[in-house]
């Protein structure tokens, strides 16, 4: 009744154009700037970046990429028990509104974020990443059962293409208040950024009402067996895993993505941070790059979308994957601001691609008719945590042990490597199934 259904795909879509607002002004671009400069202190001796957190002292931004790290482990551990029950009850939209509400209040409680209450920035913006993270989960879980197999990629594509769109307008309103306080006769300095965080909170749950309003509620998948099972949603991952394990492709895929997702979403989580602290941006400019990056990001979802389909899947991943290799040694050279624009546009047109086609990829991959989809896409969600989670939290070490971000980059260009390297092996494995089912 929902596949391919337009109004269905228009409002899944939208849900993309709500989140997004988090993922640029919260990750990308306000919050960091924001939280550096209130973070980095001046002494006797110059400034210092050691901040106390509840009596611990860290580097502010290797305590920062700590927080997304906890974050994103919390939600690996609960994600596979609420997919679980989602699929059982066939409720996954109770989850999606669940995971909705706390990261928007918890962007709209940003707004009391000031110097003396560190702990309580700290710990919102971490609340905030599990309620992203966590809708991420129930929204990816919709893609088969609104989108046919041949149509994935592109309805993928456009979900996040309406995320940049909706995020850049957004993001320009905030730019107004942050550029122009004085226009608005704004004398606190930190007023237009926490406004930010104010209205970030707001977009997002005002949007998503669109989503909640259209899409399925989920279709229940419960009998006597699943029952027993559902005491436990790691029994049910285990239950997918079995599956997987059965796929050769598929099982391929997840390690490979396992660890280029490592180097993807540590970069998109700490690039405003190395813009700032590396090369002192400031605000502005870090801004503007981000916006240029959002809009590139656009075009290459939908270029990936259709190379996809002349070239297929795994070999644009290939590419895109060997690209981003290359802008991790990149990173570790550059020195000026103009080296940073020319690599942020890089970044920007193969961001958007290889998280697009990732999904979609993955979503070809799970079995056809399965009533376990939640589940599948929570098995897809936990991987990817779990990647972050040791991308965060490498990163951040490594800053802390050599004393430079530079250093944590090659790190992530290893980890971008051992995804390659998987990736050929996806590749000669679907070449081999393929030649199989010729004979």
């Amino acid at each position: 009744m929902f596949k391919d259904n337009q109004k269905t795909i228009r409002s899944w879509a939208m849900f993309d154009w709500a989140n997004s607002s988090y993922n640029l002004v919260i990750t990308s671009t306000i919050f960091p700037a924001y939280y550096t400069a209130i973070t980095t202190t001046k002494t006797a001796f110059g400034t210092t970046d050691k901040v106390s957190f509840f009596g611990l002292e860290f580097v502010n931004t290797a305590l920062s990429n700590y927080a997304l790290a906890v974050a994103y482990l919390v939600i690996a551990i609960i994600t596979p028990f609420l997919s679980a029950t989602a699929d059982y009850r066939g409720n996954k939209k109770i989850f999606l509104k669940l995971f909705t509400w706390l990261g928007a209040l918890s962007c709209a409680g940003l707004y009391f974020f000031k110097s003396d209450t560190l702990e309580l920035g700290v710990i919102l913006f971490a609340l905030a990443a599990i309620g992203y993270c966590g809708g991420i989960v129930f929204i990816n879980s919709y893609l088969p059962e609104i989108a046919s197999k041949e149509n994935q990629d592109a309805v993928s594509a456009r979900g996040f293409a309406y995320g940049y769109v909706g995020s850049v307008i957004l993001q320009i309103i905030c730019f107004v208040f942050v550029l122009m306080p004085d226009l608005f006769g704004i004398r606190d300095a930190t007023f237009p950024a926490r406004l930010s965080f104010l209205l970030v909170g707001i977009w997002w749950i005002s949007f998503a009402h669109i989503s909640f309003r259209v899409l399925p509620k989920g279709s229940p998948n419960y009998n006597k067996v699943d029952k027993a099972k559902i005491s436990s949603g790691f029994q049910e991952l285990l239950k997918v895993w079995k599956q997987v394990s059965q796929m050769a492709v598929l099982k391929r895929y997840l390690l490979a993505f396992f660890f280029y997702a490592m180097g993807v979403q540590t970069i998109m989580l700490v690039a405003a941070n190395f813009g700032e602290k590396v090369l002192q941006l400031g605000t502005e400019k870090l801004i503007i790059t981000i916006l240029i990056i959002q809009l590139v990001a656009i075009l290459g979802a939908i270029l990936m979308s259709k190379l996809s389909k002349r070239f297929g899947n795994i070999q644009v991943l290939i590419f895109v994957v060997s690209i981003w290799i290359l802008v991790c040694i990149a990173a570790y050279h550059i020195t000026n601001q103009t080296e940073f624009f020319v690599l942020a546009a890089v970044v920007g047109l193969f961001m958007g691609g290889i998280q697009s086609l990732s999904r979609s990829t993955f979503s070809k991959f799970v079995p056809e008719n399965t009533p376990d989809t939640a589940s599948f896409f929570s098995f897809y969600d936990v991987t990817e945590k779990i990647a972050i989670v040791a991308g965060l939290f490498s990163f951040g070490m490594i800053e802390e042990l050599t004393g430079s971000m530079r250093n944590s980059t090659l790190a992530l260009a290893s980890f971008f490597t051992i995804g390659l390297i998987v990736l050929f092996t996806v590749l000669n494995s679907q070449k081999k199934q393929k030649a199989i089912a010729g004979i």
